[in-house]
C-alpha cells in the first residue's frame, strides 16, 4: 500500500509523461490529486465477489470472478486491483484494471491442485485503495483411479430387473477435490466410454452424484442381447478415471421352450409316462453355479410340481379321469413360464396338455326282445361313464348254443345312442338254437362283453327265425326239362307262397340263366314281381342250352327260397346239300356242302362235323369228319368207286355231336338222297 498523500498519476498522464510531454493534458487536469489529511473514507469493498462457476472445484487453472458494482462514491473510483495468493499467502498473480463494473476472466492459479485465494479491491481518483474482498479458487486436475462394475450375474433375465450394478471405489489417494460420483454408460460397444471428453465428465454425464459412497446403479430394463457397462469415477472438479472400467451383461428375456411327450390328449386305459424336455437358445438349461439354477417342471392338476435340475424331467399319471398337465422350465437367466406373479408382473403361462385315463370297461346289454318287423336285427346298448362308448370298434358274434365254439363275427355297425347293431342272416344257418355275444369298446380301448339281455335273460334265438317260403318254377306243362330248336323262346312260370301255402304278392323273384360252356354271355339275370296270387312268368329269350333257376331273397320277416333247377336244351341248326342227286361210280366226285348255325353266340371255327350215310332201314355210319371254317361252313368231295353202289339209293346227313365249348345239344341236318349208277 502507498503512504496516504502520495501523489499518483492517472495512467493516461503517465503515458503522456513517457512521451516527453510534462505539461498536463486537459483531460488529466482533474486526475492528479493529493489526498490531504482528513480526506473522505477509503473506497468501498467489492460486493458479492464470487467465482462464476459457483465456487466449486474446477479442472481448469483459469478462473473467472464477478462482483456487484458499488454505489457511486466520492471521489470517483478509477480502477480495480486483484491478486491471487497460494496456500502460504504468497502472491502468484496480481494486476490492475481501469474499471470497476465488470468481472475478471483470467485469474490463473499455479498448476498444483489446491484451494487458492483471489483478492479484489477498488482505487478511487484520490489514489486511495479500499478493503479487499476475497474468494476461493479451487483447482484440481487430478484424475481418480479406475473403478469396475462388480458381482454381475453371468446372465440377466426378466426377473433381474431392476438390476443393481455396484461399482468398486477408486483405490489410492483420492483427488483433493474428492469424488463427485460415478459416470456410467450402457451401450453395445465393448470399448465405449461414459463421457464425451477423454479426461473429464460434465455434471449431466455423471450418472451417480452422491459421492464416493453412492456406488449403486439401478437399471430398469435392457434389450435382449449383449450390453456393455462402462464406468469411471468422477472427481468434484469433473476429472474422470484415466482408465474406464468395462463389464458385459448377457441379457436373455426369452422363456425356454418346453416340449412334452407321452400326453397324447386322447383317452387311454393305462398309466401315462410323461417326459418334459426344455431348450433355450441363449442362457441355456445347464447349471452355471449361480442362482437362479435352471430346472424343468411338470405339474399335474393343481398338485405340487415335480421339478428336476436341467433340461429334462419324467412324471407319471395313474388315476382315472381328465388331468390337466402344466409343463414349464426356467433357464440360466431366470426366465420361467410358470404363470407366477413376480414384482407385480405375471410370468408367461405354462403350456398345458390334457391326459385322459379310463381303466373301467363299458357296460353292454342286448335288447330285451327282437324287433317283430326284423327279428334278425341284433341290438346291444353300449354305455361308458368316463371316456364314452366307441361303437365303431365293437362286434356281435354267433355260435350254436352250448357248443363252446368261438363266436363267429357278424357284420356290425354303430347304431343310434351308442348301440352296436348286427344282422343275423338266419337263412344261412341250420335249424337249431344259437347264442350271441356282443363285445364293445370305450374311447380308451377298454373292452366289455355281454351275452344277456337287459332283463338278465340269455341272448339265445331259435332258427328258423323267419317265416318259411316256397318257390316253384317250371316250363309249360310243369316240366323241369325242355328241348327246343335254336331260335325258339320258352316261357318259365312259377308261384311264391309261405310255408302255409299263402300266396306272396308283390315280391321280387330273381331268375338266373346259366348258359352252357362256350356261350356268350355266360349268364343272364332277370327280375319279375309276383302277382296277387303269388305267381310269376317270364319268357326266356332264344339262345343256347342253359340251366334256369328262380330264387326269392327273403326280407326281414320271410325266409329265402329257391326253385328246382330247370334244364333248357337247345339244338343248333345244321344244313347239308349235295352237288348232284346222282353219283356216277368211278366218275366225278360228289361235293357235299353245309353250314352250322348260330355263329353269333358261340365260337364255331374248327367245329367237328360228322358226314354220315345209310341205306334205307340201316343205321347211320360215319364216313368222314370235317371241320367248319370261321363262318361255320364246311365242304367235302366224295367219289363213288364201289360197283355195289350202282343202283343203290343212299341217304346222307351232317351230324354235330356234343363238343367242348359248343353250347348246344347234338343235332343233324335233314337227309339228302343220292342214287348211284
Amino acid at each position: 500500500m502507498r503512504p496516504l498523500g502520495t501523489p499518483r498519476l492517472h495512467p493516461s498522464a503517465i503515458r503522456w509523461a513517457r512521451c516527453g510531454l510534462l505539461r498536463m493534458a486537459p483531460a488529466a487536469l482533474g486526475v492528479l490529486a493529493f489526498a490531504a489529511p482528513g480526506a473522505s473514507a477509503n473506497p468501498p469493498r467489492p460486493l458479492d465477489l464470487r467465482v462464476d462457476d459457483g465456487g466449486s472445484w474446477q479442472a481448469n487453472r483459469s478462473f473467472s470472478v464477478s462482483w456487484n458494482a458499488p454505489p457511486a462514491s466520492t471521489p470517483v473510483l478509477i480502477g480495480t486491483h486483484y491478486r491471487v495468493r497460494d496456500l502460504n499467502g504468497g502472491t502468484t498473480q496480481n494486476g490492475f484494471l481501469a474499471r470497476t463494473e465488470d468481472g475478471i476472466g483470467s485469474l490463473v492459479v499455479p498448476p498444483v491442485p489446491g484451494s487458492y485465494t483471489a483478492e479484489v479491491w477498488f482505487e478511487d481518483a484520490s489514489g486511495a485503495e479500499g478493503p479487499a474482498a476475497t474468494v476461493s479458487l479451487r483447482f484440481d486436475n487430478t484424475r481418480p483411479a479406475s473403478v469396475e462394475p462388480e458381482a454381475l450375474p453371468p446372465w440377466v433375465g426378466r426377473s433381474s430387473f431392476p438390476l443393481r450394478v455396484s461399482l468398486s471405489h477408486p483405490s489410492g489417494p483420492l483427488p483433493i477435490s474428492g469424488i463427485r460420483g460415478y459416470a456410467v454408460a450402457l451401450d453395445a460397444n465393448p470399448t465405449g466410454a461414459p463421457c464425451a471428453p477423454v479426461d473429464r465428465c460434465s455434471v449431466t454425464e455423471t450418472t451417480l452424484q452422491s459421492g464416493i459412497g453412492g456406488d449403486e446403479l439401478w437399471i430398469p430394463a435392457l434389450p435382449e442381447g449383449n450390453t456393455f457397462v462402462h464406468a469411471a469415477a468422477v472427481s468434484a472438479s469433473g476429472m474422470r478415471s484415466l482408465a474406464v472400467g468395462h463389464a458385459e451383461l448377457h441379457v436373455d428375456l426369452t422363456d425356454p421352450v418346453t416340449g412334452l411327450s407321452g400326453g397324447r390328449g386322447s383317452w387311454t386305459n393305462r398309466p401315462v409316462a410323461l417326459v418334459a424336455e426344455s431348450t433355450d437358445a441363449r442362457s441355456g438349461m445347464s447349471p452355471t453355479g449361480h442362482a437362479p439354477a435352471p430346472f424343468t417342471a411338470i405339474r399335474i392338476d393343481d398338485g405340487t410340481p415335480a421339478i428336476a435340475p436341467g433340461p429334462r424331467i419324467e412324471a407319471g399319471v395313474i388315476g382315472e379321469g381328465v388331468h390337466r398337465v402344466a409343463y414349464y422350465a426356467r433357464d440360466a437367466a431366470g426366465n420361467v413360464d410358470d404363470g407366477a406373479v413376480v414384482n407385480g408382473t405375471a410370468n408367461t403361462p405354462p403350456r398345458i396338455a390334457v391326459v385322459r385315463i379310463d381303466r373301467t370297461p363299458p357296460l353292454l346289454f342286448f335288447a330285451n326282445s327282437q324287433d317283430p318287423r326284423d327279428p334278425g336285427l341284433l341290438r346291444a346298448s353300449l354305455a361308458d361313464g368316463l371316456s364314452g362308448p366307441e361303437p365303431a370298434r365293437g362286434w356281435i358274434g354267433v355260435r350254436p348254443a352250448g357248443s363252446g365254439e368261438r363266436f363267429g363275427r357278424l357284420p356290425t355297425w354303430p347304431g343310434p345312442a351308442g348301440e352296436l347293431r348286427a344282422h343275423w342272416d338266419s337263412d344261412s344257418y341250420p335249424v337249431g338254437r344259437y347264442e350271441f355275444q356282443a363285445t364293445g369298446y370305450d374311447a380308451a380301448g377298454n373292452a366289455g362283453t355281454a351275452a344277456r339281455r337287459r332283463d338278465g335273460a340269455p341272448m339265445i334265438l331259435s332258427n328258423p327265425l323267419k317265416a318259411g317260403t316256397e318257390l316253384k318254377a317250371s316250363f309249360a306243362g310243369d316240366r323241369l326239362r325242355c328241348t327246343v330248336s335254336y331260335g325258339r323262346g320258352v316261357r318259365v312260370s312259377g308261384r311264391l307262397t309261405t310255408g302255409i301255402r299263402s300266396p306272396l304278392a308283390g315280391m321280387a323273384v330273381r331268375i338266373v340263366e346259366r348258359f352252357a360252356a362256350g356261350a356268350r354271355p355266360a349268364t343272364r339275370t332277370s327280375t319279375v314281381t309276383t302277382g296277387r296270387d303269388g305267381t310269376y312268368s317270364l319268357r326266356l329269350e332264344p339262345g343256347s342250352s342253359r340251366e334256369v333257376t328262380a330264387s326269392f331273397g327273403g326280407d326281414p320277416r320271410l325266409g329265402r327260397a329257391a326253385s328246382a333247377t330247370l334244364e333248357l336244351a337247345v339244338r343248333s341248326t345244321v344244313r347239308l346239300r349235295a352237288s348232284s342227286r346222282i353219283a356216277e361210280v368211278g366218275g366225278a366226285p360228289l361235293v357235299f356242302r353245309g353250314a352250322v348255325s348260330p355263329s353269333e353266340s358261340a365260337p364255331i371255327a374248327d367245329l367237328p362235323v360228322q358226314l354220315q350215310f345209310r341205306l334205307a332201314g340201316a343205321e347211320w355210319s360215319e364216313f368222314r369228319t370235317v371241320k367248319t371254317n370261321r363262318r361255320g361252313r364246311f365242304r367235302y368231295a366224295y367219289r363213288f368207286s364201289d360197283d355195289d353202289s350202282r343202283g343203290a339209293r343212299f341217304q346222307f346227313r351232317a351230324y354235330v355231336p356234343t363238343h367242348e365249348n359248343w353250347p348246344y345239344e347234338p343235332s343233324s341236318s335233314r337227309p339228302v338222297l343220292v342214287k348211284g349208277y
